[in-house]
């Protein structure tokens, strides 16, 4: 996967670039496929786990104002990128495994090398690329799907909409905000990767390429939670001030 990593990137900046055809539908693919469950996935997550409980635990203290406060670091920092990144792996980057496996099982990615044609800059790299936008632009949309969550927590207990925005708003950052978009990026081009390399290796007919969709699927979240370890700590290390409550 690293040396696929390395080919990817390279292929991606050398000319020429014959992949913006391919690139253009596997954008729309991925958005066609997954909008909808993000959406739902975004408010669900939100509003369930961590509005309902945040909202009673903060009610036995008076301090519902908090909520908005709290919603600045489960969504923008945690529950935005993870939803997207759980949705993308599970539903496009499992078609993306899929389909290679399936074209690696008709050797036509043989056939492609024996015409001349380099499948990674004609096949991976525009998932590749696809994928980091569109996971990327997902973000934005679980940010505010998510925040709607908490408004209707908010809503449900009877509480007013100011002191939730107020402790909101106070306690967003720009920092958090690009934090938030760049690890939504990279979780992009991990779950890229590792569905490209598991389709590009699928053996052992279709049985094989199932096989693949499900090693692609667990691996992927696996390098997710891991690499989401690293970059909170780092994040956190590098800016301190994001420690603060305000």
């Amino acid at each position: 996967m690293g040396v696929l990593t390395g080919k990817t990137l390279i292929s991606a900046v050398r000319p020429p670039f014959p992949y913006g055809k391919e690139f253009v539908t596997q954008f729309l693919f991925a958005v066609r496929l997954c909008w909808f469950p993000m959406i739902v996935a975004s408010f669900a997550f939100t509003y369930g786990p961590a509005g309902i409980q945040a909202a009673n635990f903060l009610n036995l203290f008076g301090a519902l104002d908090r909520l908005g406060g709290l919603f600045i670091v489960a969504v923008v920092r945690e529950f935005a990128p993870l939803v997207c990144a759980i949705v993308m792996a599970g539903v496009a980057g499992t078609a993306i495994t899929a389909d290679l496996g399936a074209r690696k099982i008709r050797e036509e990615l043989d056939a492609l090398q024996v015409l001349g044609v380099d499948p990674i800059k004609n096949l991976v790299v525009p998932r590749f690329l696809a994928l980091m936008l569109v996971t990327g632009m997902f973000n934005v949309y679980a940010v505010i799907f998510g925040t709607f969550g908490g408004v209707l927590v908010t809503l449900t207990n009877g509480a007013p909409l100011g002191p939730f925005f107020a402790t909101y708003f106070t306690n967003a950052t720009s920092t958090e905000l690009w934090g938030s978009l760049l690890k939504t990026i990279l979780f992009g081009a991990i779950i890229a990767i590792v569905c490209c390399y598991k389709g590009l290796t699928a053996k052992g007919g279709a049985e094989g390429v199932g096989r693949a969709v499900n090693q692609a699927v667990v691996i992927s979240f696996l390098g997710i939670g891991a690499f989401n370890y690293v970059f909170t700590q780092t994040l956190l290390a590098t800016h301190p001030e994001l420690t603060l409550v305000r």
